[in-house]
């Protein structure tokens, strides 16, 4: 039988799977294809034909012309389309993300959980959050022991012991024997919180500041305190910008028992208060007669005999009461307000709650001494504001190579020293318990 090769085939493809011979490395094909639209433009190019010189006449013929012309993405057969990112099996997932620290929780493994616990019982109590962080150390002696467990213990007693607990105190002692095998911290009064030295103790530092209520005089509380026990004492009003007529009544009695039993009290920045308090009380308004006797014990005490009397006659006219008289100021009684704040081993003494302080007088007391020692012992809290005064006054002299001692802090000022970085400015001498 005689086939013809030049036979004109049917239009209709035999029902046959499609072949079509690969070579390797075939060389491209002369066609001519219209160039892709604008919107191709990004498409990969078509792969090339293979050179139909070499195919066979027959297999040639048996290929439709109009299969020619078509690109080479409708010749191939159908490929999956790409799934993007999400196209990727169990063990690429681990290997391209397991080690990952954006899709990993990252651990810092430098921090340490007890330090975190001691920071937060530090901050809570440094913002008067008594009760909270009792609470918490309440629960740490319990969660941590041995020598972890002994700081919270003695957190904890200082905590009670400014707190003023006393029974509370004593029962954690009889707890800390049995949980730590060794004697607990003694109660110390009030008169143990100061530093004791040959030729007497130290004055405490009182601070009075924006507007002084009922609610909020602990600190008159406190210097009500030294001077019942004819200690000696120093009063900052520099940041007092006023206070309510009880107040005022209980500082001008103070100050004027103070003053006329010869008791070291220096009262710091009160021209600055007596300028404010001056300017708010006027002649023939019958009103604040507490703060009227408040700035004639003022003026007693830093203005002139001339301010004095005027003022007084102004008191009389207006509540129809004699004033107090002037009294001369002995020679010597006012004491420099450095000095009044050394005690006898020339530590600088600090004593009450310090909040919101800037530490301005503490620049004379560095710069005189050459190895500075600061007292905390009679400090029962500092808060964050003023413990970040205090370092931003002692870095310029570390920068300077001063060595300068913080001494006997309690352990809950001690801690938030170390958190605010005190502890790098100067160093930190925390009592034996």
């Amino acid at each position: 039988m005689v086939f013809s090769f030049f036979k004109k085939q049917d239009n209709k493809m035999p029902e046959r799977p499609a072949a079509r011979p690969r070579f390797a490395e075939p060389p491209p094909v002369d066609v001519k294809v219209a160039p892709p639209a604008q919107a191709d433009a990004a498409k990969p190019a078509p792969e090339p034909l293979p050179d139909l010189e070499f195919v066979p006449a027959k297999l040639l013929e048996s290929i439709p012309m109009a299969a020619l012309n078509q690109p080479a993405a409708a010749r191939e057969p159908a490929k999956a389309a790409p799934t993007g990112d999400l196209d990727f099996s169990i063990d690429d997932f681990d290997r391209d993300f397991t080690e990952s620290s954006v899709m990993g929780i990252d651990v810092d493994n430098d921090v340490d959980p007890l330090q975190a616990c001691v920071e937060q019982v530090v901050v809570l109590f440094a913002n008067g959050q008594d009760g909270a962080a009792r609470s918490l150390l309440e629960t740490f002696v319990r969660s941590y022991h041995g020598s972890e467990g002994k700081r919270f213990w003695l957190l904890l007693f200082d905590l009670l012991q400014v707190s003023g607990d006393r029974a509370a105190f004593d029962k954690l002692g009889v707890d800390y024997a049995e949980a730590c095998e060794t004697s607990p911290p003694t109660w110390r009064d009030d008169s143990s919180l100061k530093p004791a030295a040959a030729g007497g103790v130290g004055p405490g530092k009182i601070f009075l500041q924006g507007v002084l209520t009922t609610e909020g005089a602990l600190p008159v509380t406190e210097l009500a305190k030294l001077i019942a026990q004819k200690a000696q004492a120093v009063v900052d009003c520099s940041k007092l910008i006023g206070c309510d007529d009880e107040v005022a009544g209980q500082l001008a009695e103070l100050l004027a028992r103070a003053r006329k039993g010869r008791l070291s009290v220096t009262v710091l920045g009160a021209e600055v208060f007596t300028e404010r308090l001056n300017g708010r009380l006027v002649a023939g308004e019958a009103v604040h007669e507490e703060a009227w006797r408040l700035l004639l014990e003022m003026l007693q005490r830093h203005g002139t005999q001339e301010q004095f009397e005027e003022r007084a006659v102004d008191y009389a006219v207006t509540f129809e009461l004699s004033p107090p008289s002037w009294e001369a100021r002995p020679a010597g009684v006012a004491p420099a307000a450095v000095e009044a704040n050394r005690s006898a081993d020339d530590a600088y003494f600090l004593s009450g709650e310090l909040k919101g302080c800037r530490f301005e007088d503490l620049l004379p007391v560095i710069e005189a001494s050459e190895q500075p020692i600061l007292d905390f012992s009679g400090v029962r809290r500092l808060d964050f504001v003023s413990a970040g005064q205090l370092v931003n006054r002692l870095a310029p002299f570390k920068a300077a190579g001063r060595e300068i001692i913080i001494r006997s802090p309690n352990h809950l000022v001690a801690e938030l020293m170390a958190v605010v970085g005190l502890n790098k400015m100067a160093r930190i001498v925390v009592p034996k318990s």
